[in-house]
């Protein structure tokens, strides 16, 4: 039907408007933080687009279900105040219709949420805490940043310059601590013109190697130093020692967290299915207060929804903790927030069949 066709497009283009605004935040938070780090240099710039991606399923599964919640509000409550709503009322489309109507896309919605969820995100999460951790494990020089002094596993690395994509640098100050022959700790300080670093393929190990420099090592305490004047010096760069939490719930798959019996894996699942049956259920509660009158305006009842909504979520994540505590059983679970808030959506819109729907 035209109408619903209508109805559906307005929702969906409110809806698109308020996600590309709170995406466009969160993305920039992330963004900051990742790029804070990328200063520190903690991991190239190289890997700032794909971390960015791997992170949108989780975003997008927190902020899908607020922007079509927002969506439905703006969208109808514009269509009471320009008396939309009455003329159809007035054509015998019922408040029911119109909720059946909200729903197709509310499923629709759910959809996208329960993918984002279920699969997408525990997918890219793992994906980008496995980037992390082999930038961690190699401790590559492409991450440093030039003329700054930066930690770089245990070393602590200075380069006035450094070649985009080669990672050649140029005057390189390297200051570390080693143990001499008698095993006693001696600071070392490394000087060279140039510097690179490469590869040896047979033993899988990775150098530095700098040229026309110095190394000076001292012990704490003592005024006698050791001085080497090279042309050529190469060091061995020891693998880090950073791994994966594999058995954190968050990267765990649906179906692995379907077969484990502990708290958190059954406080992860309900929280994954939660996020995709909220939709429906706010659904039900936006549809009511989106009704307005021009001396209200649309933003009338704006701020009792965003009340609702954040003690819908709060609730949820209060649960989810007391779940994975152990605290509340995982038989009851956040299962008795939606039964409350379903019937919160099923009371208004009782009731605002009784003071006239649409009219």
């Amino acid at each position: 039907m035209i109408v619903f066709r209508y109805l559906i497009r307005e929702i969906l283009t409110t809806m698109s408007a308020v996600t590309g605004i709170l995406l466009l935040v969160i993305m920039g938070n992330r963004f900051i933080r990742y790029f804070s780090d990328v200063a520190e240099g903690d991991f190239p710039a190289s890997l700032l687009g794909s971390l960015m991606l791997f992170h949108l399923p989780s975003f997008l599964q927190l902020i899908l279900p607020l922007a079509f919640f927002l969506g439905i509000l703006l969208a109808y409550g514009q269509l009471y105040l320009n008396s939309e709503m009455t003329v159809l009322a007035a054509c015998g489309v019922s408040p029911a219709r119109i909720l059946g109507a909200s729903f197709w896309p509310a499923l629709l919605m759910a959809c996208v949420v329960g993918a984002c969820s279920l699969w997408l995100t525990p997918a890219g999460l793992t994906q980008n805490e496995k980037t992390l951790t082999e930038q961690q494990e190699k401790a590559d020089f492409s991450a440093l940043s030039p003329g700054r002094f930066q930690k770089l596993g245990e070393r602590t690395i200075y380069a006035e310059s450094v070649e985009q994509g080669s990672s050649r640098m140029k005057n390189v100050f390297i200051a570390e601590q080693a143990r001499n022959e008698q095993g006693q700790r001696v600071d070392v300080l490394t000087r060279g013109k140039e510097g690179y670093q490469t590869s040896d393929s047979e033993s899988d190990s990775r150098f530095l190697v700098l040229s026309d420099g110095t190394r000076e090592s001292v012990r704490p305490g003592s005024r006698v130093a050791e001085q080497l004047v090279f042309d050529t010096y190469a060091a061995r760069l020891e693998n880090g020692t950073a791994q994966m939490d594999v058995d954190d719930v968050e990267l765990q798959p649906t179906w692995h967290l379907i077969g484990d019996d502990s708290n958190k894996a059954r406080a992860a699942l309900q929280w994954r299915i939660s996020l995709a049956l909220m939709v429906p259920i706010l659904t039900m509660i936006a549809l009511p207060l989106s009704r307005a009158n021009p001396r209200q305006g649309r933003f009338a009842k704006m701020m009792p929804a965003i009340i609702l909504y954040v003690a819908y979520m709060s609730l949820l994540l209060a649960a989810q903790d007391a779940v994975g505590s152990g605290s509340l059983p995982a038989g009851i679970g956040l299962w008795p927030i939606h039964a409350v808030f379903a019937l919160v959506g099923g009371w208004l819109l009782y009731r605002s069949s009784r003071h006239g729907g649409t009219r």
